[in-house]
């Protein structure tokens, strides 16, 4: 995000708003009904029983006592501290008539979060069987609580809600939590309700098209990082370290890591233009592809760490404070996965990179995050360490505007000025000198990477040029580390990758050899028989036919038998084949419109996730120690 000049008229505006009163108001009342919570629960209280609870379900008169005794203790307003426990007793008696009707019925009953405009006070509650679809519970929902269905996601148990699966399928228990996002959330869009039906679905039918757009795009790209292309014509996905040089990743995770990443970019472009009712499903989207990925290989990059920081980070921007209670696991994870791939104390961060003062940024927010988590589950003291840490990391990585504009006038970007005065501790001529010869490392690395795809697409023509097929020649060229001549010894040892074949099947009908070619296999030694079924196992490659009854003693191994209703087969045509022609170049043109789509969001600079003006942390940094030094002032009697 570029430095604009307006930071202290927004701390202003920001400080100063009724939506920053409000939030104050229920920052406030959240700690402490989790401080009310810790005392119930410590004192071993159960509020849905006498003498608190009645048998007519209404509060008892000892709850003015109780009300009275923590009052004292937190030096609050006692009506205030009533009110907040009466809250939590009519939501445990809610809870335990739920339980009841849910054991009877089999009726569950789900709390829904709606968007911080249509929030009331009140708990949001929908009963609905298991067995339906998420589809059918977006409609539900919809239907209840005002909603365009098709302009709603919905996330529960932290996971955008797949609507062709069911509730059960997809985990959804009994007195779950569901969030509901807009999909647009201004005074223009909510006016759009009135729309005729027709326009609203041809809208929604867009999006629906544009999210499969993204969802494409990021596959094209993770294909072609395995295929034979033009790097100079044809974009396409690698996957570097810190350095920037490319990670050998076994083909089975280099798509799961590919998609994983594609949509965490999407996610952060979104989140820098502050939409994050749009920015969460594609971070949501993130994590459940890096879920397919092992362990080890997530403990080697930062991306993993650095997502479960935007995912919390996007809970908070919306407002559902419900949602921090899973905050606490995300960020011990990302701190774990911190530790792992920058080391003890980030010795291994600066024995790869110099230093580690522009990964401080991550930290910075990882405290800042933690401390927001604290204070809202009721940890004051906690709350306060945690966001002294994160003010003295915002001292540390603060960046004089001045340094930044002389920086410019040497024709560097803001973007790298920032980052480079934080790897240099805010000293301008080494900074200058870092970015300069970043710049020189980069362009070298860059040369370098392009000079070993020349060559493997080198090698894998010499391959596909003795007859063997571009799939088999990927395969080997993987496992032989690039080595043409390993390559070759191991497709010569493993017969059966010859038959590897590039389409999508291998049931493409096989034509039956041609006698010169069954002739020539004669003319070498081997027996009609033999050459004949090599030659329709290899489609009529003379060659390969050659070398595999060579290595294999004049005789087929096993595993290149065709049956014989495949040794029957001839070639067919269909008038279809000749059909798709004209619709060949529309799917071709739709799947550049997708992966251009991704790309505009993919950053150029490689530590762009790095980069923050850290604006914002500084408003809410001095936001929340403001609520944690005057907890008591906040809500004492006047």
């Amino acid at each position: 995000m570029k430095t604009n000049g307006g930071g202290g008229r927004r701390i202003r505006a920001f400080c100063g708003s009724r939506r920053a009163r409000r939030w104050r108001r229920m920052a406030q009342k959240k700690y402490l009904q989790a401080k009310l919570t810790q005392f119930l629960r410590e004192d071993r209280i159960q509020l849905w029983k006498p003498p608190y609870t009645d048998e007519n379900k209404e509060a008892g008169l000892v709850l003015k006592d109780l009300a009275r005794k923590y009052a004292d203790k937190l030096e609050c307003c006692e009506s205030e501290v009533e009110k907040i426990i009466e809250e939590i007793r009519c939501k445990a008696v809610e809870r335990g008539a739920g339980n009841e009707n849910y054991k009877t019925t089999g009726i569950a009953t789900i709390e829904v979060f709606l968007p911080s405009r249509l929030r009331k006070d009140r708990k949001n509650l929908l009963e609905t069987r298991l067995h339906i679809t998420g589809r059918e519970l977006r409609s539900k929902i919809a239907e209840n609580f005002g909603f365009q269905e098709n302009y709603i996601k919905i996330v529960i148990n932290k996971k955008q809600l797949q609507l062709d699966e069911t509730l059960e399928g997809q985990g959804v228990a009994h007195n779950v939590k569901a969030m509901v996002l807009e999909l647009e959330h201004s005074e223009e869009d909510v006016r759009r309700h009135l729309q005729l039906d027709e326009e609203e679905q041809s809208e929604a039918a867009l999006k629906e098209r544009r999210i499969q757009r993204t969802k494409r795009g990021l596959e094209i790209l993770a294909e072609r990082a395995e295929m034979v292309v033009d790097p100079e014509t044809t974009p396409y996905l690698d996957i570097a370290n810190q350095t920037g040089r490319s990670i050998r990743i076994p083909p089975a995770e280099r798509k799961a890591l590919m998609l994983a990443m594609g949509y965490h970019e999407k996610g952060r472009a979104f989140l820098k233009r502050k939409e994050y009712g749009i920015a969460l499903p594609c971070l949501l989207d993130a994590d459940r592809y890096f879920c397919e990925c092992c362990r080890e290989l997530l403990d080697t990059v930062d991306n993993y760490a650095v997502l479960q920081l935007d995912i919390v980070w996007c809970y908070f921007r919306l407002e559902q404070l419900e949602c921090l209670d899973d905050a606490e696991r995300k960020l011990n994870l990302a701190q774990k996965c911190f530790k792992n791939c920058y080391g003890e104390n980030h010795q291994r961060l600066v024995h790869i990179k110099g230093n580690c003062g522009k990964e401080k940024v991550l930290f910075l927010r990882l405290y800042l995050l933690q401390g927001i988590r604290n204070y809202h589950s009721g940890n004051g003291e906690e709350a306060c360490d945690y966001l002294n840490k994160a003010r003295q990391l915002f001292k540390e990585l603060y960046i004089d505007p001045t340094k930044v504009h002389d920086l410019l006038q040497l024709g560097f970007t803001a973007q790298e000025a920032r980052l480079g005065l934080r790897a240099c501790e805010g000293n301008v001529g080494h900074a200058a000198a870092h970015i300069t010869g970043r710049r020189e490392e980069l362009a070298q690395i860059r040369r370098e990477e392009k000079e070993k795809r020349r060559r493997r697409l080198e090698s894998i023509s010499a391959l596909k040029g003795m007859g063997y097929s571009l799939r088999a020649a990927r395969q080997a060229l993987h496992q032989a580390s690039g080595n043409l001549d390993a390559a070759l010894k191991i497709l010569l040892s493993n017969p059966q990758m010859w038959w590897l074949s590039d389409s999508d099947s291998d049931s493409s009908p096989r034509e039956s050899p041609s006698q010169e070619s069954i002739d020539q296999l004669v003319y070498m030694g081997f027996e009609a028989g033999a050459a004949e079924a090599a030659l329709r196992a290899f489609r009529g490659s003379v060659q390969l036919a050659a070398q595999t009854l060579a290595h294999n003693g004049g005789s087929l191994p096993p595993g290149l038998q065709l049956a014989p209703e495949d040794a029957a087969s001839t070639p067919s045509t269909s008038p279809s084949d000749s059909a798709g022609t004209s619709s060949a170049s529309t799917d071709e043109d739709m799947e550049t419109e997708a992966v251009n789509e991704i790309l505009e969001d993919i950053p150029e600079h490689e530590e762009d996730y790095l980069d923050s003006t850290l604006e914002d942390e500084e408003i809410i940094i001095a936001e929340y120690l403001s609520y944690v030094e005057n907890i008591k002032s906040a809500t004492k009697k006047n």
